[in-house]
């Protein structure tokens, strides 16, 4: 079976966990059989995967505006964000502005338009396109081409944006929704916020939760062996958005502190509520507790999870949260909000609703105070990552590809 899949990131160049997901999906897909070509809006420098195929639509087209505007362009960005970025390159480049364009809008229509070209030389059975960035890309492909279409959603707008989705970004999902022949979800979570937000039928729609890279060198660094460190640390990672509640972790701090005076509270990422958390964390006078590093790449991202005690993922909404399984492979164990996809499938978590700030201050100070409780999650949650492989979405997602193409033969 050969697959046309069309996704915004492919690490190297991601910024966030679709880029991780598309990566591991695809080897999954490979160690099936199953060939895949990957286009992307251009092919980051330094990319390299034995078993997929990558393609940079602005190869493809010759156009240099994909080419600098997918360096821009982020699937979590809203188009006023992505605007910003784009007033501060083109200040630096007042030449740039005519040729590349003003925004955001138009960077989508120069990767739906590369399509074009893409379907004329690459041999595909069906289409598999990611988030909203690439639906009007599917669709068109599938017009074009008369192979049917599957799109894949990892978070809704109104997920994204705790209810106050920007209605330009709600249309294109809602289009792919209704174009698509299958959709699939990455949890149950994810799936209902598609029936709620868009009156989707349930039978359209396939959860598929995420596995991970079992074999990934970097689960084997030991870097905790090689610590000596006397304060407990308490990890949390991702973007700092309303959406990955950070403000709840932080006022559960302020219990916590009082019962584990040797803690400090690492938190990871980037985002727009970064100023916010801060000025949250001064106002509550735990400056001295908590430490912003920014992003972490590669290898330091798993440095991080294996200097920690504890792992927590506070989300008030969360489609599925890949960092609480690469926690789990890390041997650190994770306290997670049961608004998460991920709280679906880890048995050995704990689990707290979002807004309970005292339940989350409770587990946390059991974790860090009690040595066996630690143990006993450390031991039980390692065992369980190992159940969580990259084949078994990979066989989930073919068996999908298999129905659709099945009832498209009826159709004919």
């Amino acid at each position: 079976m050969r697959v046309l899949m069309l996704g915004w990131e492919f690490p190297p160049y991601k910024s966030g966990g679709l880029g991780t997901a598309c990566y591991d999906l695809t080897k999954g897909l490979s160690n099936q059989d199953v060939q895949v070509t990957f286009v992307m809006p251009k092919t980051p420098e330094g990319a390299n995967a034995e078993f997929v195929k990558l393609v940079g639509a602005n190869q493809l087209t010759g156009d240099i505006t994909i080419n600098f505007f997918s360096t821009l362009l982020q699937p979590y960005m809203t188009p006023e964000q992505y605007d910003a970025e784009y007033t501060y390159h083109t200040s630096k480049q007042p030449s740039d502005k005519e040729l590349y364009g003003a925004n955001m809008y138009a960077e989508i229509e120069r990767y739906k338009a590369a399509i074009c070209n893409i379907i004329k030389t690459e041999p595909f059975d069906i289409i598999h396109a990611h988030d909203w960035m690439t639906y009007e890309a599917g669709v068109l492909a599938k017009e074009l081409s008369g192979k049917p279409l599957v799109i894949h959603l990892h978070a809704t707008e109104g997920d994204r944006t705790a209810g106050h989705p920007n209605t330009w970004i709600a249309e294109k999902e809602a289009y792919g929704f209704t174009q698509a022949d299958r959709i699939i979800a990455n949890s149950n979570w994810t799936k209902s916020n598609i029936m709620k937000e868009y009156s989707v039928n349930a039978e359209k729609i396939n959860v598929v939760h995420w596995g991970i890279r079992q074999d990934n060198p970097a689960y084997r660094l030991r870097f905790r062996s090689a610590l000596n460190k006397k304060d407990k640390i308490v990890l949390s990672l991702g973007r700092i958005t309303i959406q990955k509640g950070i403000d709840y972790l932080v006022r559960a701090a302020a219990h916590v502190v009082k019962h584990v005076p040797n803690v400090k509270f690492v938190i990871v990422g980037k985002g727009d509520k970064l100023g916010e958390i801060i000025g949250l964390v001064s106002d509550l006078g735990l400056s001295d507790k908590f430490i912003f590093p920014g992003w972490l790449k590669g290898a330091e991202v798993h440095q991080a999870f294996q200097m920690a005690d504890v792992f927590v993922m506070p989300s008030v909404s969360e489609p599925f949260g890949l960092v609480a399984l690469e926690s789990l492979k890390n041997n650190t164990p994770i306290i997670i909000s049961k608004q998460s996809g991920a709280s679906e499938v880890v048995q050995n978590a704990l689990k707290v609703d979002f807004w309970d700030v005292h339940a989350l201050a409770d587990k946390l100070v059991g974790v860090l105070k009690y040595p066996q409780l630690h143990e006993i999650l450390q031991k039980r949650s390692y065992l369980e990552a190992f159940s969580f492989d990259l084949d078994t979405p990979a066989k989930k997602c073919i068996e999908i590809y298999e129905s659709v193409l099945a009832k498209r033969e009826a159709k004919l």
